[in-house]
């Protein structure tokens, strides 16, 4: 997941700046979207923490087990709200992508190992990633689901940035306002598919 070092940090600062969006969103509006907003802002903090360029923020050896108890955790309490709200479906498939990924990039995972050590190390690394790189067709699955989340997301973006002008604020205040609420899950759409993309 730890491409070039510059795209590494523009996907980190994206994330942190949506997860810091959602802890706004958390002080106005209904029980419900304040939970919603609360599992966008881990989502959000957790993407950002992944994304983190490696040479400068190593992750601890541990590092992969929390992200697996954190979005195991998230997609515990996904499932469960998801009977009442679709939504929550959403928050679903994230957590448990999160899951995914954590399980592919821990140490002694193909794209851990991939790069470590030299010319030697990366020679490994290739060898390991053809075994446990990830599962092909899960990771083509959860890129096709996000591919059709961000082009559903953008299309129903478009009309309510059109129709804000003419509207006006909604009194709420910036956490209220729900095209940005709407930016917020796009952006983190487009960035979960890039990350993805790196498997």
């Amino acid at each position: 997941m730890h491409g070039p070092a510059m795209s590494d940090w523009l996907l980190m600062a994206l994330c942190g700046v949506t997860g810091a969006y959602c802890l706004l969103r958390m002080r106005s509006g209904t029980e419900e979207e304040r939970r919603t907003a609360r599992a966008e802002a881990v989502m959000g903090f957790g993407m950002a923490a992944m994304a983190a360029p490696a040479a400068v923020f190593p992750p601890p050896v541990w590092g992969w087990a929390v992200y697996v108890a954190l979005f195991g955790g998230a997609a515990l309490r996904a499932l469960w709200f998801a009977r009442r709200k679709g939504h929550h479906r959403h928050h679903l498939v994230g957590s448990l992508a999160m899951v995914y990924m954590a399980l592919v990039m821990a140490p002694g995972s193909g794209a851990a190992a991939h790069g470590a050590g030299g010319v030697q190390g990366e020679h490994r690394g290739h060898q390991m990633a053809q075994v446990s790189g990830g599962v092909p067709l899960l990771t083509g699955m959860l890129l096709v689901y996000y591919a059709a989340y961000v082009l559903r997301s953008g299309t129903r973006l478009i009309p309510v940035a059109a129709a804000g002008p003419a509207e006006g604020p909604t009194g709420g205040g910036w956490g209220a306002r729900p095209e940005l609420a709407l930016a917020c899950r796009l952006t983190m759409g487009i960035a979960m598919f890039a990350m993805l993309l790196t498997l």
